[in-house]
């Protein structure tokens, strides 16, 4: 299978993970549509993107703006969905439970709203990536609700894969990357956390959101996989 003249909406297109691959796609031949919550992230993304590709503000977390986001775009091929805020690292005696419930907002119910309403336009062949990550099968503490997050999402991936069939539904699980999701900490925290993370890695170093977009092409583009969650995260999971 090949991207060209195909159609792929990546919803959080315009920072980390989802504009790496929104370039790839359409560097790949593809129509590329994103969709993002910040309407200056999406002027600049698009700015820096390949010329032909869309953009379109997206508050992911009110089903009617989905489902008329999804109306507009009409017949495309391959959803991806990597929007998601900062991530809420708390120790449980101090977690907000409305905190958490937030956070379940834009990651989860807001895949499931993009999921539900853009499956009725995903031309036959077609393909949904979500986005987990290792933290679900490698939690740490204060991590109670990224990972329980995660989790979910990976089984949210495994049911579509039966539930939507023949549409295939695959996740990606990465590692530690040099992303905005770790904009939360400070920038001293930041590169501590990636230095201790590459001394330990296989491979020396944390990701890039380009070492991860391939993943993503690779299960749209791979008509045989679905309800898998690929691991890329530089052997993180094995020490």
């Amino acid at each position: 299978m090949t991207l060209e003249q195909s159609r792929v909406v990546v919803a959080g297109g315009t920072s980390g993970i989802g504009f790496a691959v929104a370039d790839a796609a359409a560097r790949a031949g593809a129509e590329v549509i994103i969709a993002s919550s910040n309407p200056a992230r999406v002027a600049d993304a698009l700015e820096r993107l390949p010329r032909g590709t869309r953009g379109e503000t997206l508050n992911f977390t009110d089903e009617e703006q989905v489902r008329a986001f999804f109306a507009r775009v009409g017949a495309f091929d391959h959803l991806v969905y990597t929007a998601g805020e900062s991530l809420l690292l708390q120790t449980l005696a101090d977690l907000s439970i409305e905190a958490a419930q937030r956070a379940f907002e834009v990651r989860y119910w807001g895949a499931l709203k993009a999921v539900k309403h853009a499956t009725p336009h995903i031309r036959p062949g077609g393909s949904i990536t979500l986005t987990s990550g290792v933290a679900s099968s490698r939690p740490l503490p204060t991590w109670t609700i990224p990972s329980s997050i995660l989790g979910a999402i990976e089984s949210l991936t495994r049911t579509l894969a039966v539930e939507l069939a023949p549409l295939r539904v695959n996740a990606v699980a990465p590692g530690v990357l040099r992303t905005a999701l770790w904009d939360n900490m400070s920038e001293a925290d930041r590169e501590g956390l990636y230095d201790h993370i590459a001394g330990k890695m296989p491979v020396r170093r944390v990701g890039e959101a380009s070492d991860v977009a391939r993943t993503y092409l690779y299960l749209m583009q791979q008509g045989f996989s679905t309800g898998q969650v690929i691991v890329v995260d530089g052997g993180h999971v094995l020490v």
